[in-house]
Parts: structure tokens; sequence; C-alpha cells
């Protein structure tokens, strides 16, 4: 599939309020191709282009302050929401747990099923912003080949350095979040045993919102497994393979109608 349809299907997919913060990747490639057919190729260093290209940055500058805004605001809004879910937890068990202070079985488990619901959409919600991140970069980086190609410019190579330092591209942050939802849902709900070491994501159990969570999760793990992945067109702009933990236990599972393996 091409990029822009790829991109399309995704803001199609994602979370409400979300789909006008991708890249304009279309906007973008129209003016590549109006660069390019208004004049031949020009000489780097030439004052006509050097002004096409300082606009041409000016608008990929707009597209990062976007992401920057948007990423930054998501990362600040999930560690709360991560550090309330963690508390939670802990005055569930201080309050109904075996030695809480007002023990009791099944408001016991009646909490921790709503903390484990909300958590597997906490989760889900991270994955869509690191793949939000993944195919904006993935985005950037091909519109400044085109760019690169279609005007002879060599643009592509010092603006990559200058993304790579940019707050939508940082995900280490996240990731740890993700791994420590992760690590949560296995130390808080436990499965019956190891070889079934599952959370049932049924529309009994987590609800329309939940489903369209699901989803679209499921949704960005194919993106990002396809845009990381080695191919023809692989080279050092490309991202490297997906290694998130989950993922294959994720894709797996969605395709079989099954489970979602926590690993």
């Amino acid at each position: 599939m091409k990029f822009g349809k790829r991109l399309k299907q995704q803001i199609e997919e994602t979370l409400p309020g979300w789909g006008d913060k991708f890249l304009s990747y279309k906007d973008l490639k129209k003016l590549v191709k109006l660069i390019s057919s208004c004049a031949p190729p020009m000489m780097g260093g030439s004052l006509e282009y050097g002004k096409v290209e300082a606009e041409f940055v000016y608008l990929l500058n707009n597209e990062i302050d976007k992401f920057n805004a948007f990423f930054m605001e998501q990362e600040e809004d999930f560690i709360i929401r991560h550090k309330e879910l963690q508390q939670r937890i802990g005055r569930v068990i201080d309050t109904w747990g075996p030695n809480g202070s007002q023990p009791s079985e099944t408001d016991y488990k009646e909490e921790l099923a709503k903390i484990r619901k909300d958590i597997v959409d906490f989760h889900g919600e991270m994955v869509l912003l690191i793949n939000y991140s993944n195919i904006n970069y993935t985005g950037l980086a091909k519109i400044l080949k085109k760019y690169d190609k279609r005007t002879g410019g060599l643009l592509r190579s010092p603006y990559i350095q200058k993304v790579l330092q940019q707050p939508f591209f940082t995900t280490d942050l996240i990731s740890k979040l993700v791994k420590e939802c992760e690590s949560t849902i296995d130390s808080v709900f436990p499965p019956p045993c190891d070889k079934e070491r599952t959370l049932v994501l049924g529309s009994a159990n987590i609800g329309g919102a939940g489903e369209g969570i699901f989803r679209n999760t499921v949704a960005a793990l194919l993106t990002m497994q396809e845009i990381r992945k080695g191919s023809s067109t692989y080279g050092r702009f490309s991202l490297p393979p997906l290694t998130l933990a989950d993922q294959s236990d994720v894709l797996q599972s969605s395709q079989l109608n099954s489970p979602i393996a926590i690993p």
C-alpha cells in the first residue's frame, strides 16, 4: 500500500480529535509537484533555489510544531493517567483486598475489573501515540525524498537530523509506560496459569469504547510493522524493525479472533 493511502487510512481509524494532527502529506506533495513543474532542477545555492527551499522548510517547520504540541500534550496526560491508575490499584487493595480495611472479595474483583479495562484502553492509546510518531516521521522522510529528487536539492539529510531531535520523535518515555502497563497487568491481574497469560477483550468485558481502541491499536500495530520492515526502499532514513514486545501476539490474536496475549 502506498504511503498516502496508508496515512489516510490511519487518519480515518484514529481516535476522535487526532485526525487533524497528522502530517499534511497530500498538501506537501502537491507543493513539491508545483515547485518542480515551475522550473527544471535548480542548482543548490542559487537565489531562486534558496527562496523555494525556504518556503518549503517553513511549511515543514509548521508541521513539526504541530506534531510536537500534540505529542507533548498527550505525553503529559499519559503520565498523569498512569499515576492515577497506580493510585486506584493501591486504594482498591488497601480497602477491599484480603488485608484491606474492609475486605470484600466481590467488591475487590469488581473494582479490579474496572481498572483492568482502563489499563488496557490506556495501553492502546499509548501504542497509538507511538504509531503517530512513527507514521509522521516516515511521511516527512518520504516528502523530503520527493523534494530532493524533483528539485535537485539536498535538503533531506540535514533536515532529518533536525527531526531526530524533536519531542514527537522521542518515544522512550511512552514506550516505558507501555511496558509498565504490561508489568502491572502481569502482577495485579495474574492469569490462571503461565500458559494462559491472556486478557480477554471481548465486547462483554470492554464495551463499545474499548472495542474501538482495540481495533485502532491493532491497525496501528499493523501500520508500524509495515513501515518498519525492511524492503527494497529501506535505507538509512527508515525506522528500524518494530520491537514492541507484544506486537506479534496482538496481531496474531486479532487475526484469529482470539484473546490477546499479554507477554
